[in-house]
Formats: C-alpha cells, structure tokens, sequence
C-alpha cells in the first residue's frame, strides 16, 4: 500500500518514480519538464508560465541585444570595482607609516624648492639681475642737431640752436641745500618761488622739470653752483632769424623736431641726422636721465646751402607785398635767377612769419611760385616766335597785316585795344602785343610743331626744385586741341604753367638757346664736415644762338616807348621782357565770366649781356587796368634794379638798336 509522501524524499509523491525507486535529484530551481512535453509551458513550482527562451546566435536577438562597445565595458568594469569595494568593510591603516609619508611629500618639496633656489641665486644670479636691470632700465633716443639751411653767402635762414631742459631730482636734494636750490632756481630761471618749491618737494618724484629751452650758458651757470639735485639734459631748438624771409620756401618742423613744410620736409634725409640713444632708468614710469650712460653718439645733420640770395630775396618780398596791397590784388610771386636758372628769390605773397607758424593760415604758408598755375597770356608769345624764328620761317622783319579782329572757325580774337589795320613787322607784333598777329605767325608754325616746342621749354613738366605742392600746369596733347587751340595757345590761354616755368623759358633764351634744369640746392655738408656741390644740372639746347639774339632784340622793342612795358625800361641798363594779361577762370562757373585776371612781366637785363631774369606775377588786379605792363613792370623795374647792383652787373656800354616796327620802315 501506498503511504503518505515524505516531504524530504526528493520527487517522492504524486509524479514521483513507483515502486519505491528513487528519482534523480533535480537542478535547484529549474522545474523538470513531463515526459514528451514542450518545455515551454507552466512553471509548476511557481505557477507562471515559463518565457519562451531564445535560441542562440539568433538573429533577431543580436538586433535587440546590441554589444556593449570597450566604453561601455570599461564603465561596467570600473562600476563593479567601485561596488565591491564599497561592500568590502572600512579598515584604518596605520598612523605611523601615514606620517611617514607626509614628511616624505614635505621633504621632496623642501628638496625641490631649495634646488631652485640655488639654480637662481647660485647658478643664474647674474642672468635675473640683468633681467632685473633690463625691466628697470630703457634706452631713449637723442635727437641730433638738426642741419642749418642757409643762402648762398651762408647766412642762416634756418638753424637749430643747442638748448638744455632743467630738472631737479627731489629725491637727491640735500636738507641744508634746500632753501639755496629754491632761490637759485628762481633766480636764474625767473621763475616764481612758489612754482620752484612745488617742485623740490615732489618727492618721492625723481623727475622734475623746471625749464625748457634754457639757453647753454645759462644752464652751465646754474650747475657751477654744484648743488645737489639738479640737473639738465641736452636739448634743440629750430630757430628763424630772419622771420618772414623766403618762408614759404624755407617751411619749418614739428614739434617732434621732422619737417612739416618747404625745404624743411623735402630736404628731410639731409638736415635730420641721425639720433643717438641714451639708457635711462624708469621710474614710476618717468624716465630719469640721470641715472643712465650713453649708449650712442647722435650724428648731426647735413648743412643745406642754398642759391639763394638773402637780401635779394627779402627786397623781391617787400616790393611784391607792397604792390599787392595798393592794387588790392590776392596775391602774387617774384621769381629771380641767374641764367643757370639757379634761384636767387623765390618771393610770395601773402606769408607768415617762421617764428609764429601758429598764427598762419595755409593760404599765407602756400608756395605760390611753385603751387599756383596761370594761364601765362601774351609771355607765351615768346615760343610762338621762337618756334617760327628756328623754323626758319619768320625773321624779326618779317611784315603780317594785322586786323584789330580776326575769325577763325567761327571765333572771333581780338587785341586788348582797338587800332585799325597795320602793316606791322614780327618785331612790331611782339612790341604791341598783337594776338591776331601771333595767331597769324602760329598758322605758319602748325599745331604739331608748336605743342613741341611748348614741351621743349618745359611746360607741362616737374621744374626739378623737388618743392612740395608743385604743379607743373596742363598742356593737352596736341591730338586733343580742336579747331581754335592753336590760336588761343599761340598768345598763351588754353594751357597753364608756374612762375618758375614761366621764367624758365625766358631764360633759356638769355642764356643762348640753352635751357638748364631750375636749381636751388648749391651743395650741403656731408657727416665729415666737408661741403660737396650739388650734381650739375640737366641741360639741353632748345633753339640756336642765333634765334635767341633775335628774340632778344624782338623783347627789347617791349620795353621801349613804343612797346606795352616802358614801366621796366631802367636807367643805364638794357632790358628786355614781356608784358602778359590773362583772364582767369572762375572755378565756380568753369567760365572766364567774372573770373579776374593775372597780369605778369618777365624779362633779362643787360639785354646785350644778360645777367639775370626776373619773372613777377600778381593775380587778380583791379578789373579796369589789369595789364601786365602798369600792374607787373614796376615791381619788375624795382626788384631787377636791386638785384643788378646786388649783384654788381656793370651798367651796358652798347646802344639800344632802332626797332623795326612798322612795315615798309
């Protein structure tokens, strides 16, 4: 019979083996399926149902089942670690060996740092105190004395002189010296008391300046006194002895010392020199001078001697000034030369004074000479000649019928004044000043050959003064004229020139035909202290001898009675020049309507020998007489006389010729 199931007998009970055999132990936890059935199904042992199990290497599983990557792995690891020794109980190690550590950690740092410490005061001492030095001390530039600008005799018209700057160092002023450097101090640098003591007790200052620009001597007086704290440092001043004297050419520097204007910015590379360096030491930011050694001498600048002629140039100056302002005119400018055309006055109006450049404005410091174009009028006249003359297709008495109006291309052109038909000579053309008869003598020329010898007497080019703001005037080219150019430019409207290209050609035809490249630089002095010449101008030869002397006797007729400029005619010497009247245009019309006028003389004297050339031109004269003979030929007549005795040219010993004026003389 069958007893009750023992609970301890594995498998015993319903489902177990019968007849009393004993059944295979079972694997804990996992329930052994019947005999011929799924082994999914109910869990009996808790009742569930069983999940379905996977098979290995099953596709669908990999997809849903992805791999961890090495991060995730390494996470994984590193978390397991951290739990198990979280888990693992807390255990204090030993004090003892936890001391030893420290004081091993203390020891190694001490090491450390004392190694250090011998690596910088033992091994690089002398490289930190130069680094120390370096941040403490700095080199400062000493300016070098600037050059001298002078005139051809070496009158200075720009110099600089050595100054020196006043200081005292509070810090070195002795306690029983005091009261003596206040009073010193005071004295001779007739400053107030009270200004002096504020700067003695700047302390901890150590620089302070009482002074600039102290005169040498006096600033030597004030150290022979030996009294602790004061010092000086060299300094410069540009200085102007002659005031408004060639100004507008000379320029002047800025305050750092470089040049701003005039020669003074276009002979920069000469007159600057080169600046020496001096170490100071920096303190509180305040350089001290004093407490520092020269590193390196300053080199003076070059001395520039120029053509020019000091009182030459300061008459020009006043007999322009005084003329623009009794006509009431804007302004003006006197050029002076010799036949190498070297420069011997460059004369503007208005100017300034080189000693108060504050109080000018930039139209008194403008170089008119140079800066200023104007339609030359009738003084272009000349190379209408001279080209008809070297072509060989006029001489002086070559006769033309002069109308008072002729018509080409549907423009009329007159003369200034009205005269009735004349049989007049090329001589007698020059002599009025006709333009139909100039118009006449440039048909004969041509367009072509005129516009080449307009370039050839250096219109429209650089003069080679090399001075700032130069214009070198318009001369379109000669395709572009169109059908009244050639009359217009034949007595001189239609193009422009400077005073200097003005006076240039006349000249090149008192020097023989020879046109020589303006010049107003002699020479300078080198860092040896020796003067070297400046390099010969450029020269070319323009027209022949002979076409030159028949332009000199054609100019001369101009300063006759019967020429426009008797104003000129000086006593006891020959001249010869001509008168110029140029409308000018009005730059807010574009139009010659209301545009004033520019009225002009140029000329050379002796005219059998000539000496020198003198080109004047005043712009803007009173509108009812502005010819150039009654506005220009007096400031001419008084600046060529001037510049003849100046120069000590001999009064001429030869007649004047009768002047061919009229045909069928």
């Amino acid at each position: 019979m069958t007893g009750p199931r023992d609970p301890r007998r594995p498998g015993g009970g319903p489902g177990g083996a019968s007849g009393g055999r004993r059944s295979r132990p079972q694997p804990r936890g996992r329930a052994t399926p019947a005999a011929g059935r799924p082994r999914t199904g109910t869990n009996r042992a808790a009742g569930r149902p069983n999940p379905p199990r996977t098979p290995r290497g099953d596709a669908a599983s990999e997809r849903e089942r992805p791999r961890p990557t090495p991060g995730e792995r390494a996470v994984g690891t590193a978390g397991a670690a951290l739990r198990a020794a979280l888990r693992r109980p807390f255990r204090r190690g030993n004090p003892k060996r936890r001391l030893n550590a420290g004081i091993l950690c203390m020891v190694v740092v001490l090491l450390i740092f004392g190694a250090r410490l011998v690596q910088i005061q033992g091994f690089e001492a002398a490289a930190y105190a130069q680094k120390a030095e370096e941040s403490r001390l700095q080199d400062t530039q000493i300016p070098a004395m600037r050059g001298d600008i002078t005139d051809a005799e070496g009158n200075p018209l720009a110099m600089t002189v050595e100054t020196r700057t006043v200081f005292v160092d509070p810090t070195r002023v002795l306690p029983e010296e005091r009261a003596a450097v206040i009073e010193l101090l005071a004295t001779e640098l007739g400053r107030p008391v009270e200004e002096i003591t504020e700067h003695v007790d700047a302390a901890p200052s150590q620089y302070q300046v009482v002074a600039r620009d102290v005169p040498t001597e006096q600033a030597e007086r004030i150290l022979e006194h030996d009294l602790g704290g004061i010092a000086t440092e060299r300094d410069f001043q540009r200085r102007y002895p002659n005031g408004e004297v060639a100004a507008n050419l000379v320029g002047f520097v800025g305050a750092d010392g470089s040049g701003l204007e005039g020669l003074e910015y276009s002979l920069e590379d000469t007159l600057a020199g080169t600046p020496g360096e001096q170490r100071v030491e920096i303190a509180d930011g305040v350089p001290i001078p004093m407490a520092g050694g020269l590193v390196r001498e300053p080199v003076p600048g070059g001395d520039v001697r120029l053509t020019l002629d000091r009182d030459i140039q300061w008459h020009a100056q006043n007999a322009l000034a005084q003329q623009v302002e009794e006509l009431g005119a804007s302004s003006g400018s006197v050029v002076v030369m010799d036949l190498d055309q070297r420069l011997l006055a460059l004369a503007n109006y208005p100017t300034y004074n080189l000693d108060d450049v504050e109080a000018s404005t930039p139209e008194q410091r403008r170089n008119g000479a140079v800066a200023d174009t104007f339609e030359p009028g009738s003084t272009n006249k000349v190379i209408t000649a001279a080209a008809a003359l070297e072509e060989g297709l006029i001489t002086p008495e070559t006769e033309f019928t002069v109308p008072y109006s002729i018509t080409r291309h549907g423009s009329t052109f007159s003369d200034s004044s009205f005269h009735p038909t004349e049989n007049l000579t090329a001589t007698g053309i020059m002599a009025h000043s006709s333009n139909t008869g100039t118009v006449q003598i440039a048909e004969e020329v041509g367009a072509e050959t005129l516009h080449s010898y307009l370039t050839d007497f250096g219109f429209a080019q650089e003069t080679g003064l090399g001075l700032p703001g130069e214009s070198p005037g318009v001369l379109h080219p000669v395709e572009d004229w169109w059908g009244t150019s050639l009359a217009t430019i034949s007595y001189g409207q239609g193009l422009s020139v400077n005073a200097v290209q003005a006076a240039s050609v006349y000249a090149t035809v008192a020097n023989g035909g020879v046109r020589v490249q303006p010049s107003i630089v002699a020479g300078a002095t080198g860092p040896d202290g020796r003067f070297r010449s400046a390099p010969a101008p450029e020269e070319r030869r323009v027209i022949s001898e002979e076409t030159a002397d028949q332009l000199a006797y054609m100019l001369e007729s101009v300063t006759t009675d019967e020429g426009t400029a008797p104003q000129a005619q000086i006593p006891g010497y020959r001249v010869a020049g001509k008168t110029g009247t140029a409308q000018r245009v009005n730059p807010e019309t574009g139009s010659y309507e209301d545009g004033g006028h520019t009225s002009t003389f140029v000329g050379f004297a002796p005219a059998d020998d000539p000496q020198v050339v003198v080109q004047v031109v005043i712009h803007d004269p009173p509108a009812e007489d502005p010819y150039g003979g009654p506005v220009a030929g007096p400031v001419f007549n008084d600046v060529m006389s001037f510049a003849l005795q100046t120069l000590q040219v001999p009064p001429t010993e030869t007649e004047a010729p009768d002047f061919q004026i009229y045909g069928g003389e």
